[in-house]
């Protein structure tokens, strides 16, 4: 409101007047368009650019040809900001040519160009509108995510859409259209119906004329009109008549005025959504004849919508009329036609209309779309004109589905038909406005007659309908509305400028106020009265209100904006205006505001600070009051005279002068400055008897003037402004405002003769509150006329008192409030109610037995609830009511800065609650609860929680310089910080960067003997650099798994890929070692598996919260063909990453045609991950082209390259992964025993096409076990356990059978199964379909063989698969230790197997002992894993513990003597898996001891080691450290799936090997990575740090519930294993997330990046900085407590707190100076009050502390002018000692305010002993004469009241009637008082008085 105030103090009349121009004019010249751009081209550069600067001869030629006088428009709203506060300014947009501009600003901001939108063709309108984009169609309200605000251009053939976030819209119009209109739901069109449209001849049925479209992209449907008739059956059909137009369109109330032209009158309609009833109405045939007109309505124009919708140009639009330009070329080769008919379109012939039956009155000549006539055709013609025109049904094309109207329109009112009514009475004019009252008027001006007519509406009861009230006619030219304060501005024929409010005519405004800005204007000329008539201007129209701004358009053509001055400035006297409104009749209260209007902003009015006395002399003037004979309004000062507006107001006793008013100028304020004059001295100027003037003033008696309006009101306004002056008490911030209301209110209980209400302002204000003062007397007689509402008390209702007996458990009548502005009394009342009665129904009821509401209307009597004793209840522990206390506050919208203006005894309760709950918040409460309770870190989180996923706090910033310059190795975006925190002892991390990266030359280290030549040493030194390229191809997967979604790329740069470097260097010289060189031979493609996995593991690095689009994917290709494998990598870790559904449906389809292998497999793949578990169609016909069983077997043949096919296949099995979709399952089963076909198709690689169709069969059944539903007849588990052990083929079924009739000319097979092949894919199926069953038949399936025979059978490597697969369905049996894994190996192999260490071989006939050991080996592995996946990311040390003994023992084997027997191959293998299966376990944390088997084993590069094993051990690193240890493994279902395809137990000889599994596939663990990293971040620094977290486990069938104690940051375990987490103290705020209430939350918070909030507890400090918790400032303090105050430096109260305000404290209070003296006590208790607030963590209390230690200064120097300090005190004193407050400190003895403070008590002894002094004093003679009704002496007057209501004394009135004699006893005291509710203590300090002996007291 700041600005406003400078304003005031020139304003007249009208505010502020500045011309206007429209903003886009101006911008429109420079805006660049296309003449502008073509000119510019025409001209060499020297000319453009002129000596102004600006292109000199383009402008002028611009001026002078090209710009026509151009039509624009604009209009003006007001703003509407992205916050969505209300702000105040203008928002424009400006339409000109084929230009819009889209301006804001206001008048402390310059305007700004906001968006400005060139179209191709001249724009005909332009609009704001707001689309909404959810689909349901209910009416609700809808929030601002689910509306899309845009802007709409309507051209002549389309309309553009252009969103605030960017997207644009086009929609082609079906027809011409006259206008448009934004409305709640969408845009509403006009049809253009043109004269031309009636040819006399044909009547055909009638097109609608108004039609809808809810959003960009939907149809564009007809209106429907539900119209009521005077019979009360409604009729409903499409809006057809042309003669209706809609005239005004309103969104809130969602209501359209139309105007008929033939009837001339105006209807009102409500706008709503179609309902089902209705729109089957309008679609089906009527039937009945007599409606045939609308029969055919929707189906003809179904087709013409339908037509134009295929693609026919836009002209030949049926819709079009015929007067267009095409329409010229008319053929005239028809005569039959009628010569100015147009030509009749095909469509038209289809229209039932032309039965002759049809030429009904008002639809005649209904022809109106025509399409042009180029393509007739005689036979058209004859169908349309045949005679009989029957509606042949046969003509409906089949293809036209109606269109569903999605509007409706439905009749509200119809103006009433006057016997005579001019042709055009069209409203020109529309807006509705509200008066001062709320009551709302539809206003329409009629230019024509010179009308504004008004109707009253108002909503009904039950908020459905408005109803409609009369007409009133205002006369007018012009008018607009002013919302802002309930009035709109008329312009009046004679030019006057009028402020109605409603139909109430309020003031005549005077336009021009002192024209200081606007030179053009001459000075001179203006005095006070002038207006523009002496100009010889006049204002011509009034347009685009805002606001309070309206702009006045002159008749010269000039436009000014002026300000409407406000209805009040200042707080104080809108609240009194809004308590006054609320509480008088409409029409009185109408009356009271437009006088005061006209008091206030009358011309040459007095400024700012002023308005409150002027409010009360005209509120005394309404009453009746003389304001000039008052002595207390006589000294208001205005400047200068009182303003002659307000003068004829006053009555006047006689117009010849009196001899009062030369007192009034004695008295007057200018008479004491001329006193000391000399002229005043000698003009002898004194009093006429200056002795008795002054108490003249007093003796005559003023009379009330019992005819003034507000006399009858005078009680009532005087109650509600009481409360008022109630409310005001309770914002430490309007004091002011206090006393300047009291005055008031005095005077008016004076009058009253309230002795009660009196006394209570005594009470609280002694020194203001005079005993004696002016009365003004009522007569006896018109007492009577005066109102005393049924509301009204004779006890002041008092909100100190109320809160203190509520604290007191005693009884109180409901406190009374007027709803929407006592606000704060209501929230005090109802926030003690709860927490200190501890009801808590209080707050969710609407009714309450606390608060009675203030209405106009007679309550029922409330006697029986007068005294309702207020009891606590035990129900709720203390911690709940705090939590409902403050989640409610929250709710009604209670923040801080209301609560620190609350004073502060009052907002102790509620401070007291919020403490609690600060103790133990919920986590999951909203941000402004978090905000209240003080805990920024929650408030931070819920904030956050809010906030789309993008950049974290967290996200790494650009690496230091010198790793800049490094060559990028892929890995320089991990968020070091954190990592620094989980790993702060050691540098794992940089060694981990080390060993996976993959851009830097390797070292070639080769000795060269003697013996070799140098070509030879060439030789050895690259084939050396080949094996070690084995290892460096394999590195990118590890580091995709190491950078995982670590890094949010920027979308104007491409993607960094490291390159992958197969170059070495050989020391000592540093020599470059190339493969290429020729010398030895190099496998062809070797490096385009490692390039693919390169590219996945860059894009893995992109996070899924990252803002990428389709554009910046496409961007990223790259230009040279040789990267083309690394863009295939890039494409699928997008899809893993969850990026590629944003992806085009074109660009998808562009890349798979280019036929690239690579690029098809990432695409297939990465699709499928996106679109996971979906069972999306397009998706599956995208991957059924690639897998032939798919096809219908009629298709063409495709050639699809054999990887695509599988990946293909595998893809089908992510897209419909756990549907257990029965086509797909069937074809898949089919699949794994696919045969060879005869031409060499599906011979090479077969292995991993049968692989992935079981994986792909395995996710599709995933977990379903024996539930398959629908699939019994397929035999699922039969059919795999035949593909598994093998025999004879079953016979194809299905459509594919055709294709494998003849068998392989390439593969022999025979009919038996090939084991070889099918065996794998089935065994994983298997273990997928039964997953976690624990169904031990199919388990036992899979059971190794147990004798020798059978053995033979089985390849050893299956046995792994086996093993692994058993363990997976008997999930629940698996069990971490060595007994449990040797368990699974069968008998015969445990005996006989030979322990790997033994030097000689037992020797044994019939045992094969290579086949037991390898058998051996790999069922270990086989449970080894399985081991992993069981406990995946779970860290598990028995685990951990018992893989690592196993990895260790096949290390030893490996270099054990009889290896040989096993195979090293074997081993290598075994080693991997169960190396692998220890970095599951341990995924993500880092584990040193695997780190250091990963690193021996990188070391390892020549013999056996080949390409796959490398993968696989760069695989454990990398799941070691998966997401640079932000992410770890998940054990669901689906998880396990992505594991078993990505950790096939199966590696690639080399680096091409595809042979038994797609080498892509590894990428796959992707989908079973989750972030479960929790980072505690310091909310005061934003920095990561280390935090106690505490989580308990729910408890299982292995263990009981237990808590575990992690330091974190650290990897939570799995989320539905816990049941609940916390943060624990003592260090940081404690903090529990409860995730038996759902795991929502903490997901959300793991996702964004795991950054969880904490606050470190007043002085202490974090884990960095002092570990063992020896320095924390309480720690210290602890030995010296007695002498705490002085140990206390504030020097270190920076370690207790952050804040700034305690900081300063410190530094300004409490630290001593020189030369202290006195002061050094003050400054003590400040050090102690401030270590007492930090301590106990309540900085909050450190005002209170502070404002009691004043009061009780004051108190002792006995000068407190008010008391409310006091009472501060007084109920502070009685919460602590109220019952509820007792029996919390017995439930939770060690928490709350003040706990172990000596404050409180030494406060209560100090106000006692002052008070008791002051007794003795001589105080107690003051306390009889007040009690016995006698004056006080005024000195005393402060104590005394002071006295009173510490005490809590009765007023006089209250005594017992015997009077204060009579009492002989202390006793008999008790008795007489015992229901005046008074303190036995105050009792005792009474007594001596009441006793009747009167001497002084000795305590």
């Amino acid at each position: 409101m700041s600005n406003f105030s400078e304003e005031r103090a020139t304003m007249i009349a009208a505010g502020d007047l500045q011309e206007f121009v429209p903003f886009g004019r101006d911008h429109c010249k420079h805006h660049p368009n296309a003449l502008n751009l073509q000119l510019r081209q025409l001209q060499p550069a020297s000319e453009l650019w002129s000596s102004d600067g600006a292109a000199g001869l383009v402008g002028s030629l611009q001026e002078v040809t090209i710009h026509e006088k151009q039509k624009e428009s604009w209009q003006l709203r007001k703003g509407v900001s992205e916050i969505g506060d209300a702000a105040d300014y203008d928002e424009e947009l400006y339409v000109a040519g084929n230009m819009v501009i889209w301006s804001k600003g206001s008048k402390s901001q310059a305007l700004a160009v906001y968006k400005a939108f060139t179209v191709d063709s001249t724009v005909q309108q332009a609009l704001w509108c707001d689309f909404i984009i959810s689909q349901d169609k209910s009416e609700k309200i809808y929030k601002s995510h689910e509306l899309e605000k845009c802007i709409c251009i309507l051209q002549s053939s389309c309309m553009n859409m252009h969103s605030i976030d960017g997207k644009d819209y086009i929609a082609s119009l079906p027809f011409q259209v006259a206008n448009v209109w934004a409305t709640k739901y969408g845009l509403l069109f006009e049809r253009s119906s043109s004269s031309h449209e009636v040819p006399p001849s044909l009547p055909r049925e009638p097109l609608p004329t108004m039609f809808s479209m809810l959003h960009p992209l939907d149809e564009i449907t007809p209106l429907v009109c539900k119209s009521g008739s005077l019979f009360g059956s409604s009729r409903v059909q499409y809006v057809v008549d042309p003669a209706v137009k809609i005239v005004f369109l309103n969104i809130d109330p969602s209501i359209v005025m139309t105007y008929d032209a033939v009837q001339n009158v105006h209807s009102v309609w409500t706008l709503r959504r179609v309902k089902p009833e209705e729109e089957n109405a309008v679609l089906k045939f009527p039937e009945q004849a007599g409606t045939l007109q609308n029969a055919a309505t929707s189906s003809s124009l179904t087709a013409h919508l339908r037509s134009l919708s295929k693609g026919e140009s836009p002209v030949a639009s049926p819709f079009q009329n015929y007067s267009s330009i095409h329409s010229q070329s008319r053929s005239t080769s028809s005569p039959s036609l009628h010569s100015r008919s147009p030509s009749i379109s095909n469509m038209a012939a289809l229209s039932r209309a032309h039965s002759p039956a049809l030429g009904v009155h008002s639809f005649s000549g209904v022809q109106r779309f025509n399409l042009s006539s180029h393509n007739q055709s005689p036979k058209r013609h004859s169908i349309s004109h045949s005679p009989s025109g029957s509606f042949n049904d046969s003509f409906l094309a089949p293809e036209t589905e109606p269109i569903i109207p999605e509007l409706c329109i439905d009749h509200l009112w119809t103006e009433t038909l006057p016997n005579i009514r001019e042709k055009n009475s069209q409203a020109s004019k529309v807006f509705i406005t509200t008066d001062l009252c709320g009551q709302k008027f539809l206003c329409f001006l009629v230019e024509a007659q010179l009308q504004l007519r008004c109707v009253k509406f108002q909503e009904s009861n039950d908020k459905t309908q408005l109803i409609f009230g009369s007409v009133t006619n205002i006369h007018a030219k012009d008018a607009a509305p002013v919302e802002k304060i309930h009035t709109m501005l008329v312009l009046e024929g004679n030019g006057n400028l009028v402020l109605y409010t409603g139909v109430v005519r309020v003031v005549l405004l005077s336009p021009v106020p002192e024209l200081r800005d606007s030179s053009k204007l001459n000075d001179s000329l203006y005095n006070e009265d002038c207006t523009f008539q002496q100009l010889g201007t006049y204002i011509h129209s009034v347009r685009d209100p805002v606001h309070n701004r309206v702009t006045l358009e002159l008749s010269n053509g000039s436009m000014v904006r002026i300000t409407i001055p406000e209805v009040a400035t200042s707080e104080l006297v809108q609240t009194c205006l809004q308590a006054i409104k609320f509480i008088l009749p409409k029409e009185v209260a109408i009356q009271v505001l437009v006088k005061w209007y006209n008091v206030h902003s009358a011309p040459g009015g007095p400024s700012c600070h002023s308005e409150w006395s002027l409010f009360v002399i005209c509120l005394l003037n309404m009453m009746g009051y003389n304001t000039d004979r008052l002595a207390w309004t006589r000294s208001f000062d205005f400047e200068g005279s009182l303003s002659p507006v307000i003068a004829p107001k006053k009555a006047r006793p006689s117009d010849t002068g009196s001899d009062e008013d030369w007192e009034y100028l004695l008295n007057s304020e200018y008479h004491h400055n001329v006193e000391s004059h000399l002229l005043n001295k000698s003009l002898c100027l004194t009093a006429l008897e200056v002795s008795n003037a002054k108490d003249e003033d007093f003796s005559q008696s003023l009379n009330l003037d019992s005819s003034a309006l507000l006399f009858a009101h005078i009680p009532a306004i005087f109650f509600v402004l009481h409360l008022v002056y109630e409310e005001l008490k309770l914002n430490t911030l309007m004091g002011e405002g206090i006393c300047s209301l009291i005055d008031l209110l005095v005077q008016l209980a004076r009058d009253l003769k309230l002795e009660p209400y009196l006394d209570h302002y005594y009470r609280d204000y002694p020194t203001l509150v005079k005993t004696t003062g002016q009365v003004c007397t009522i007569d006896q007689g018109q007492m009577g006329f005066m109102h005393h509402p049924p509301f009204f008390t004779s006890e002041p209702p008092s909100i100190y008192q109320w809160v203190s007996s509520c604290l007191k458990g005693e009884g109180m009548p409901p406190y009374p409030y007027l709803p929407g502005i006592c606000e704060r009394s209501r929230l005090v009342v109802l926030s003690i109610a709860l927490y200190t009665l501890g009801d808590e129904s209080c707050v969710s009821d609407e009714t309450c037995q606390y608060l009675s509401k203030v209405t106009l209307t007679p309550q029922k009597p409330q006697a029986e609830q007068e005294e309702n004793r207020f009891t606590f209840r035990h129900s709720a522990s203390v911690s709940i009511l705090a939590e409902r206390l403050v989640v409610w506050m929250a709710s009604v919208g209670f923040t801080l800065r209301d609560l620190e203006t609350l004073p502060f005894g009052i907002a102790l309760p509620i401070r007291d609650a919020i403490y609690h709950c600060r103790e133990q918040p919920d986590s999951d409460w909203s941000e402004a609860v978090c905000l209240l309770i003080g805990r920024q870190d929650l408030s931070k989180q819920a904030c956050e929680g809010n906030l789309p996923r993008g950049k974290s706090v967290l996200s790494s910033e650009v690496s230091s310089g010198t790793e800049a310059e490094e060559e990028d190795d892929g890995m320089n975006d991990l968020n070091h910080e954190v990592m620094s925190l989980i790993w702060s002892e050691d540098l794992r991390v940089q060694d981990v960067r080390r060993l996976l990266q993959s851009a830097q030359p390797v070292r070639v280290n080769v000795v060269q003997y003697p013996e070799l030549s140098d070509h030879e040493f060439i030789e050895e030194k690259e084939n050396r650099l080949l094996q070690l390229c084995q290892r460096t191809m394999a590195l990118p997967v590890g580091r995709g798994m190491f950078t995982l979604f670590s890094y949010h790329p920027v979308p104007t740069e491409p993607l960094p890929i490291p390159k992958l470097n197969l170059t070495g260097r050989a020391p000592p010289r540093n020599t470059t070692v190339d493969l290429n060189s020729g010398n030895i031979d190099v496998p062809p493609n070797m490096a385009s598996w490692a390039s693919f996995h390169n590219g996945v593991a860059a894009g893995l690095k992109i996070a899924p919260a990252s803002q990428i689009d389709s554009a910046w994917i496409v961007y990223n290709k790259p230009k040279h063909a040789e990267l083309a494998n690394e863009y295939a990598g890039f494409l699928m870790a997008l899809g893993l990453n969850g990026h590629l559904t944003k992806l085009a449906t074109l660009n998808i389809h562009d890349y798979l045609t280019k036929g690239h292998e690579m690029t098809s497999i990432g695409l297939l793949l990465g699709v499928s991950a996106a679109k996971l578990g979906t069972m999306d169609m397009s998706i599956t016909r995208l991957l059924s082209i690639h897998v032939p069983a798919l096809l219908p077997p009629t298709s063409t043949e495709l050639d699809v390259p054999h990887n695509v096919q599988v990946a293909a296949v595998i893809g089908i099995g992510l897209v419909y992964q756990g549907t257990a979709h029965r086509h797909t399952a069937e074809v898949l089963l089919a699949e794994i025993g696919r045969p060879p076909g005869p031409e060499m198709e599906y011979c090479t690689d077969r292995e991993s096409y049968s692989l992935a169709a079981g994986l792909a069969l395995g996710m599709v059944c995933l977990g379903h076990g024996s539930n398959l539903i629908g699939m019994s007849d397929l035999n699922v588990p039969e059919q795999l356990y035949q593909y598994m052990v093998g025999g004879h083929r079953r016979f194809q079924t299905g459509m594919h059978r055709e294709k494998h009739k003849s068998p392989s000319y390439q593969i022999k097979e025979g009919d038996a199964i090939n084991v070889d092949v099918t065996c794998p894919g089935a065994t994983l199926a298997l273990a997928m379909i039964y997953l976690k069953t624990n169904n031990r038949s199919i388990a036992d399936w899979l059971r190794a063989p147990d004798t020798m025979y059978l053995l033979d059978f089985v390849k050893p490597e299956f046995l792994l698969l086996r093993t692994l697969a058993r363990c997976l369905i008997l999930w629940d049996d698996i069990l971490p230790n060595s007994k449990w894994v040797d368990s699974n190996v069968p008998q015969i192999i445990r005996e006989n197997s030979i322990s790997l260490s033994e030097i000689e071989l037992p020797c044994s006939e019939d045992l094969n002992l290579e086949t037991l050991s390898q058998a051996h080996v790999y069922i270990i592995a086989g449970a080894c894993l399985s081991l992993g996946f069981r406990f995946a990311g779970s860290e598990n040390l028995s685990a951990f513990n018992c893989l690592h003994k196993f990895a260790k023992d096949f290390m030893n084997y490996l270099s054990a003597p009889n290896a040989s027997v096993t195979g090293p191959y074997n081993l290598e293998t075994c080693l991997s898996v169960v190396l692998l299966s220890l970095a599951m376990v341990m995924a993500g944390s880092g584990n040193l001891k695997v780190l250091q088997l990963c690193r021996f084993l990188h070391m390892k590069t020549g013999g056996e080691m080949n390409y796959g094993f490398h993968l696989a051990h760069h695989m454990a690193l990398g799941l070691l450290f998966l997401g640079g240890g932000r992410y770890s493994l998940s054990t669901s279902n689906s998880s396990i799936a992505a594991l078993l395809c990505a950790l096939y137990p199966h590696f690639p000889a080399h680096s091409t090997d595809n042979r038994y599994h797609l080498q892509a596939l590894r990428h796959l663990y992707v989908l079973a990575a989750e972030p479960r990293l929790l980072v505690p971040v310091d909310v005061d620094t934003n920095t990561p740090c280390y935090a106690l977290i505490e989580v308990t486990y729910k408890g299982t069938q292995w263990y009981e519930q237990t808590k575990e104690e992690l330091m974190a940051p650290t990897l939570l375990p799995e989320l539905h294993l816990l049941k609940q987490m916390k943060v624990k103290g003592p260090r940081y705020w404690e903090l529990l997330i409860d995730l038996s209430k759902g795991e929502q939350h903490l997901r959300s918070i793991l996702s964004k990046d795991g950054v969880l909030y904490v606050k470190l507890r007043a002085g202490q400090l974090s884990y960095k900085e002092d570990p063992m918790g020896w320095q924390s400032l309480l720690a210290q303090t602890v030995a010296n407590r007695n002498s705490e105050a002085r140990a206390f430096k504030p020097e270190t109260i920076s370690s207790f707190t952050s804040d700034p305000a305690l900081l300063s404290f410190a530094e300004y209070f409490c630290k001593p100076t020189v030369s202290m003296g006195p002061k050094q006590e003050i400054l003590d208790l400040f050090s102690s009050i401030l270590y007492e607030c930090v301590a106990q963590e309540t900085p909050e209390m450190l005002p209170a502390y502070i404002a009691m230690d004043q009061a009780l200064r004051s108190l002792k120097k006995r000068d407190m002018s008010d008391t409310s300090d006091l009472w501060q005190i007084k109920l502070i004193l009685e919460f602590f000692s109220s019952r509820s407050h007792q029996d919390r400190q017995h439930t939770y003895p060690k928490r709350g305010l003040f706990i172990n403070s000596e404050f409180l008590p030494v406060v209560k002894c100090t106000v006692d002993a002052t008070l008791d002094q002051w007794l003795q004093d001589g105080g107690d003679v003051c306390v009889h004469a007040y009690l016995s009704g006698q004056p006080v002496e005024k000195s005393q007057l402060n104590m005394l009241a002071c006295f009173l209501v510490y005490h809590s004394v009765p007023a006089p009135r209250h005594l017992p009637p015997m009077g204060l004699e009579g009492s002989t006893s202390f006793a008999e005291l008790l008795y007489r008082f015992r229901h005046l509710k008074m303190p036995v203590r105050a009792l005792l300090r009474l007594a001596p008085v009441l006793l009747g002996n009167p001497q002084p007291m000795v305590m």
